[in-house]
């Protein structure tokens, strides 16, 4: 399943320069660009209390936008640079750039773990202890994978799951190479102490 799009409306900014890009943060939007795809670049203002709001909920540099501007088609596209006030930490510009469906960019992928019934370790009181709920893959532009999935089937306490265990949808990579860990079963510390008192008797 493809994941949804999240849209960000803009208008855009008549007059360009510093003075138009100090009218609009007056009038409470966020100058910014969108540029690429083989497309003149377009001065846009966004609106400050929308913006913020989604900068501060995260991941805004790697998720795919609909950017939806009156009068214009709506476009998909990735910010690749966000300016902000050094002294208040709050955003005086914004860069996106175009994409297509043959894009290729890097996105943080929703991780789904299934079949924990079927893992001997949970069902011994084992704990699922996941290191990253979300990946970082390249990916295509339009074909993005709402999640990828860790089948648990079999999974015994002490299992480590690492990013090469997972069968991952065709055209992702990670844009890490190190095989890196996803989560692992952990023991219940009822057992942890046990192994230890035996460990210590013996």
């Amino acid at each position: 399943m493809a994941k949804e799009i999240e849209t960000i409306e803009a208008f855009v900014r008549t007059g360009t320069g510093k003075g138009a890009a100090r009218q609009a943060r007056r009038e409470g939007y966020v100058p910014g660009i969108v540029y690429g795809d083989g497309k003149e670049p377009v001065a846009l203002n966004f609106d400050y209390n929308k913006l913020l709001t989604r900068l501060r909920k995260g991941r805004f540099m790697s998720t795919l936008f609909n950017l939806k501007v009156e009068g214009m088609e709506d476009v998909r596209v990735i910010c690749r640079g966000v300016q902000k006030d050094v002294v208040k930490d709050l955003p005086t510009h914004i860069d996106f750039m175009r994409t297509h469906r043959a894009s290729r960019i890097n996105l943080f992928i929703h991780v789904n773990f299934d079949n924990a019934d079927a893992a001997p370790g949970i069902k011994r009181g084992g704990t699922l202890t996941i290191v990253r709920p979300e990946v970082e893959l390249e990916v295509l532009a339009g074909d993005i994978p709402d999640h990828i999935t860790v089948d648990l089937t079999g999974k015994q306490i002490g299992d480590v799951i690492h990013i090469n265990d997972i069968e991952l949808p065709a055209g992702c990579k990670p844009t890490i190479d190190r095989n890196f860990v996803i989560a692992n079963i952990a023991a219940p510390s009822g057992l942890r102490s046990a192994d230890a008192d035996e460990a210590a008797e013996g």
